[in-house]
């Protein structure tokens, strides 16, 4: 049996090889216009601190000075405290918005609808100044004291921070409960599990993948705002650096100071945020991506094993 070709259609023995696609990268002229821009601002606001009056050589001078390192360990005190008081607050005003009993769930809706309506700044003024109306706080059988002793700078930062956060944290805890299907509560109650041990073991730990990013940002956010508590007389980071810049005439290079600080704070809290958000991201991703650390070691590690090959 044969097979007809038709010679025609292939080329001539003697044709030109085609010729091969050679690929143009697309010019983004608008990047480039854009960095230049960029780098120009940069320059000129760095120009301007350069030649500007600034004594550059008091923020290392009083970097560890006592009373700064005083105003950030009550900053981070209050923060810590205050995100404790959001947490707890914010897990038990979300179960009870979850509630079938329609008493919780509007006491639970009136809290976070006044608190998140209300700016911090009000809320730590109007504790502040309760003792304009309540002579006393009595209560019968276990406390009794004047106002004015019992609601001290420290509490009425640590109230005002912390009730306000609970209310953003109940509508976070309030979403990763509603981000798990029904039906694993339902697979729970069929088992026989009661309801509280359901959120334990089966709701929160797959709820903790949604409710962690937030509640980083949150502990970030905090943070910051604790500096509204010079407010309320709580002697803070913000309020140290201003009376050491009061007293040593360097106002400005502290208040650079008490940034730095805050910088420093916020990217470790950063840190620990990435690793934690990493650990409860083990069950919803078969492979995690590698951490900075990991990525930096490969690198090195296929760097050394190239110049050993390389020698061999």
């Amino acid at each position: 049996m044969s097979v007809d070709v038709d010679k025609s259609a292939q080329p001539p023995a003697d044709a030109p090889p085609p010729e091969s696609l050679k690929a143009i990268p697309v010019r983004h002229y608008g990047r480039w216009v854009a960095a230049i821009v960029v780098i120009g601002v940069i320059a000129a606001l760095g120009r301007a601190f350069a030649t500007a009056d600034v004594n550059w050589d008091a923020i290392p001078q009083y970097m560890f000075n006592a009373d700064i390192l005083k105003g950030l360990r009550n900053t981070l005190l209050i923060t810590v405290l205050s995100m404790i008081i959001g947490i707890v607050g914010g897990v038990i005003l979300a179960v009870m918005r979850q509630s079938k009993n329609p008493v919780t769930s509007t006491v639970a809706w009136f809290y976070v609808w006044f608190f998140r309506g209300t700016p911090v700044y009000v809320q730590l003024f109007l504790w502040f100044n309760l003792g304009l109306v309540f002579q006393y706080i009595d209560i019968m059988p276990i406390y009794k004291d004047e106002w004015s002793d019992f609601m001290t700078p420290f509490l009425c930062a640590l109230l005002g921070l912390g009730l306000n956060e609970a209310a953003y944290m109940a509508e976070i805890c309030r979403a990763g409960l509603n981000a798990v299907d029904e039906g694993q509560t339902e697979a729970a109650h069929a088992l026989g599990m009661s309801h509280a041990k359901t959120l334990r073991r089966i709701i929160v730990p797959q709820a903790m993948r949604v409710i962690v990013p937030p509640t980083g940002n949150e502990v970030i956010n905090m943070l910051k705002t604790s500096s509204l508590v010079i407010a309320v007389q709580y002697y803070d980071l913000l309020q140290a650096a201003q009376n050491v810049g009061r007293d040593s005439g360097v106002v400005v290079e502290m208040l650079i100071l008490a940034a730095v600080w805050y910088l420093i704070a916020t990217t470790v809290l950063s840190i620990g945020q990435y690793y934690l958000e990493r650990y409860y991201a083990r069950g919803s991703s078969r492979q995690l991506p590698l951490t900075p650390l990991q990525r930096a070691k490969a690198k090195l590690s296929g760097g050394f094993n190239r110049s050993a090959g390389g020698a061999a």
